[in-house]
């Protein structure tokens, strides 16, 4: 329970009970008790706004109870209202006993008590119990089969990390509560694990030696970046790069001959995205008769912990429009990318599922492969992401900790 100055906020969440992860989604059948006396006004928070309150609950009972199985709501304020009035005057002495006696004993001199009673003021709100309990049991029953479904057989875990594990920023950035226990548990478990990211401002080992300095088990054999399958590309195809690429991954193309450019890799440079260096980029591609831009991934921006960052895509977009070319994406969603990952891991791809933060790169190129996928709702993720109109993740989780809770729950079902 979480106080505030309108009342008390409830994230069910993060309070698991023997409903287990069911308590996350839309309260659709509810009954509210609070100590005696006492009213509840309840309000469900649905698209980014409040809706109209609903009064519930007979004010008899203790504690409060919810259950749900959709996922579009995900937290209810609760504000506790003033008591009922009190009956008028009477003849009769007052009882001391529960609401129920007291509106029976009360209805004897007319029907105008009787609309008094703290059990008509809103008995019109509550179903009762057999129907809420039997509502909620269907409910849970279908939450079960449909996360069963979802995560049956999974064998493989790719990890995007970026908006999963932590968010960049200055003096390297912060974990995500949750992630470095939930990779733990993931490998404790015996699941295949790779992580799968399209960072491309730091060395493989920078980028892991920032990630272990954070307190996650990692090392550089598990992770699949476009780095190296861009060098790789290059040596096949005998191309010479111009690198318009951050000078920390300079060193991932140590080796290349980088004379007489006669293609341009771009990647997430950062402060190097001058209009010279740009430019530049430009004028290799301009002059071929036939361009190749390798971009290292397509996203639009990404998380730090100062707020969102524009990412290669939106450079990759100018390079495309200016030039009259299309890219070749070495990374996310490029479907090579995952299957090399799928390959690395040894697990085909509907046994594997993926967990990111991007609804398109992530979880559409995951489910373009042929892999299941959840969003989180850290880093980059914006509640539009669940509207998305071409992309629907098969789940959507607050953060990695919970993915990873329903996938051990359900993966070996």
């Amino acid at each position: 329970m979480h106080g505030s100055a309108h009342g008390t906020l409830w994230e069910p969440h993060r309070y698991p009970s023997a409903l287990g992860p069911f308590l996350r989604f839309t309260w659709q059948e509810a009954e509210a008790q609070s100590r005696s006396g006492v009213m509840l006004l309840v309000r469900e928070r649905v698209g980014g706004r409040w809706a109209s309150p609903a009064r519930i609950g007979d004010g008899s009972g203790a504690g409060t109870w919810w259950w749900g199985s959709s996922e579009q709501r995900d937290r209810v304020q609760i504000t506790p209202a003033a008591p009922p009035p009190p009956p008028p005057p009477s003849s009769l002495p007052l009882p001391t006993t529960t609401p129920r006696r007291l509106c029976s004993r009360l209805a004897a001199p007319g029907p105008s008590l009787r609309t008094t009673s703290p059990r008509s003021l809103y008995s019109s709100h509550v179903p009762r119990k057999a129907s809420l309990a039997s509502g909620a049991t269907r409910a849970m029953a279908a939450a079960v089969a449909a996360w069963a479904q979802r995560l049956a057989g999974v064998r493989g875990v790719l990890l995007d990390v970026s908006g999963v594990l932590y968010d960049s920023g200055d003096g390297g950035g912060t974990a995500i509560p949750g992630s470095v226990e939930a990779v733990a548990r993931i490998k404790r478990s015996g699941l295949k694990l790779r992580f799968c990211t399209n960072e491309s401002q730091k060395s493989r080992d920078k980028f892991v030696g920032l990630l272990q300095s954070l307190g996650f088990d990692i090392s550089v054999n598990e992770v699949t970046s476009p780095a190296p399958a861009a060098c790789q590309l290059l040596k096949e195809r005998g191309l010479r790069p111009y690198l318009l690429v951050h000078d920390d991954v300079r060193s991932e193309f140590d080796g290349m001959d980088t004379s007489n450019p006669n293609c341009v890799i771009i990647a997430d440079s950062g402060d190097s995205f001058s209009y010279q260096n740009v430019n530049e980029a430009f004028r290799v591609l301009i002059n071929m008769e036939n361009p190749v831009l390798i971009s290292l991934g397509k996203g639009r921006y990404y998380k730090e912990t100062e707020g969102l960052m524009l990412d290669v895509g939106p450079y990759m977009k100018a390079l495309e429009y200016a030039c009259d070319i299309q890219a070749e994406v070495v990374g996310k969603p490029a479907p090579e990318f995952f299957q090399a990952a799928l390959k690395e891991m040894g697990v085909e791809a509907h046994e594997a599922i993926m967990i990111g933060d991007d609804i398109v790169n992530d979880v559409g190129g995951a489910q373009r492969c042929g892999m299941r996928a959840l969003q989180v709702r850290t880093g980059k993720f914006r509640p539009c992401d669940e509207h998305h109109p071409e992309v629907k993740a098969d789940g959507y989780v607050n953060d990695l900790a919970e993915a990873v809770d329903l996938i051990l729950q359900y993966a070996n079902k």
